[in-house]
């Protein structure tokens, strides 16, 4: 079956029985037991089954790093980029197919540093669909180095005196962007991490997500224990995240590890609607342009 040629009718029936561990692909993941990406894939299964997508209606895109085979360990369509790159490959999938429901997982290595000039452009753009990145502070992948999100004296093999330089607030740069759905989550907590997953989800528009997902092997500063101590859960707070202002202070705020829907612009129209691009790009009834081929042919 092909993603998105059934009609929306037809999706919505298939989906009313669905449940998370339909999105459970047969692959056991290779990730460090522990590892907080276990955390962060649950809540984004739970939240695409709750908001009644299904894997046929499902597409993932992840790029390189711990994150990248998630695509592997969950049961849709999918796509393995490369590093940096999964961000516009999204973005193409949703524009040529509007009625897929599409998430792009990454890393903060992957999102915020060769990446980072797609999640702003992305974040500005607006496209309907959900960015999911698993946030450990380190390149895990490559064996422990020193991350964008890293801490300024952060002790690697690499960086033995830290980066000496401060971390990336990808919160603040999705809010100057732009964003209309900046929030951020913590992979241990699974029902507020899933509830904050699955109202991007249903965001219309780009709906931005960092997951404090620790790394047990190569981070020992941010670990399971100290995110416990130090989350504020900004539902519990008189925090209004339809006020700008309001998500500007908690964003700026470097001292508070903050969890919760830090803010959404509950007047947000996605760019594709806004262009009109509602038809599926597949379905070309009357062909290719008589003149296609000797286009092709020019640039090969």
């Amino acid at each position: 079956m092909n993603a998105g040629v059934r009609s929306e009718e037809d999706s919505k029936k298939m989906s009313t029985d669905i449940r998370f561990t339909d999105f459970k692909s047969d692959k056991q993941p290779t990730w460090c037991p522990g590892c907080g990406d276990f955390g962060t894939m649950n809540g984004m299964m739970k939240a695409l089954a709750n908001t009644g997508n299904d894997p046929d209606n499902t597409f993932i895109v992840a790029g390189i790093g711990c994150s990248g085979k998630i695509g592997t360990y969950m049961h849709s369509y999918a796509l393995h980029g490369v590093h940096g790159r999964a961000l516009p490959v999204g973005i193409g999938a949703k524009l040529a197919n509007p009625n897929l429901e599409v998430m792009v997982a990454g890393g903060d290595g992957d999102g915020y540093s060769i990446g980072a000039g797609h999640f702003i452009h992305a974040v500005r753009r607006n496209v309907d669909m959900t960015y999911i990145v698993m946030d450990n502070r380190i390149y895990g992948l490559t064996k422990g180095q020193a991350s964008p999100t890293s801490r300024e004296d952060f002790e690697t093999s690499t960086t033995p005196d830290g980066p000496k330089q401060p971390p990336v607030n990808p919160l603040a740069l999705a809010l100057a962007a732009g964003g209309t759905f900046i929030a951020q989550s913590f992979s241990s907590d699974a029902q507020r991490h899933t509830e904050i997953v699955q109202q991007a989800v249903e965001h219309d528009g780009f709906g931005f997500v960092n997951v404090y997902s620790p790394c047990v092997t190569f981070n020992d500063v941010d670990t399971y224990d100290y995110f416990r101590d130090s989350i504020v859960d900004l539902q519990e707070s008189n925090h209004d995240p339809t006020d700008y202002d309001d998500a500007k202070d908690a964003i700026l705020d470097a001292d508070k590890e903050y969890q919760g829907i830090i803010y959404r612009d509950e007047n947000s129209t996605p760019w594709e609607q806004r262009e009109g691009l509602t038809e599926n790009m597949a379905d070309i009834p009357d062909g290719a342009p008589d003149d296609a081929m000797d286009l092709v042919r020019e640039f090969y």
